[in-house]
């Protein structure tokens, strides 16, 4: 049984920054890569960023340059730290494996407004 957990989400003016964080807790044996979704109204969820061993890394295009992921194998942790914020950039923020677990976290909600 896995849990995560997101924080760090919160209200932001564009071109400011934050800070997400991933906690995996439980069995995370054998996971190929850990990844960054958004969800905004009306869209389909979407994978911004994933990383595997800490080597391979992929941004969508609409965040490349400003976000970047990272990966703490022992924390079983997956920030994302996330700079020069755009309105489009609003929405709910999840992580989940590649492929996904069964189970969601609850996310956290990243507002871009002035």
């Amino acid at each position: 049984q896995v849990q995560i957990v997101e924080s760090g989400g919160g209200l932001v003016q564009p071109g400011g920054s934050l800070n997400l964080s991933c906690i995996v807790l439980g069995d995370t044996f054998n996971i190929y890569a850990m990844g960054w979704y958004r969800q905004t109204p009306g869209k389909e969820r979407e994978l911004v960023a994933w990383i595997r061993n800490s080597d391979y890394i992929y941004y969508s295009a609409a965040v490349k340059g400003r976000f970047t992921i990272s990966a703490d194998d022992a924390k079983k942790s997956v920030p994302l730290q996330m700079r020069d914020l755009k309105y489009e950039d609003t929405g709910d923020y999840y992580c989940n494996a590649l492929p996904n677990f069964d189970t969601w976290g609850q996310g956290t909600h990243v507002t871009v407004s002035s």
